[in-house]
């Protein structure tokens, strides 16, 4: 089995917009309901998760300039294991995160080797 890190994201536009446009009573029922569904997927996909990750939340960026404050699109972080990149992938689909948040995204990548 390889292993592939999985990075979620939501782009930082559609959250502002979710968070101005939506009351929060019904972001309250669209978390919870989100966080059922994500919860069915994790058990369902048990077998292949290597380490369950966590949420992601304010970010420092430390360049040549030094720290300063971003916003960026990353939401939370999985470690998964699988026999292909392809296979891998295939997991996501129809992953409740990219089903019920339209703008969002997992990347997949590969965690078996150093260098490029």
């Amino acid at each position: 089995m390889n292993k592939y890190f999985v990075l979620f994201g939501i782009p930082a536009a559609s959250i502002q917009e979710w968070m101005t446009n939506v009351d929060e009573a019904t972001r309250k029922e669209q978390m919870d309901k989100m966080m059922i569904d994500w919860e069915t997927w994790m058990t369902a996909h048990a077998d292949a998760i290597l380490d369950k990750g966590l949420p992601l939340g304010k970010t420092k960026r430390v360049d040549a300039n030094g720290v300063s404050d971003i916003k960026n699109d990353l939401n939370w972080y999985l470690l998964v294991q699988a026999e292909s990149h392809e296979a891998a992938a295939a997991m996501f689909v129809g992953h409740p995160h990219l089903v019920e948040i339209p703008s969002a995204y997992a990347e997949i990548m590969d965690a078996n080797r150093m260098g490029m």
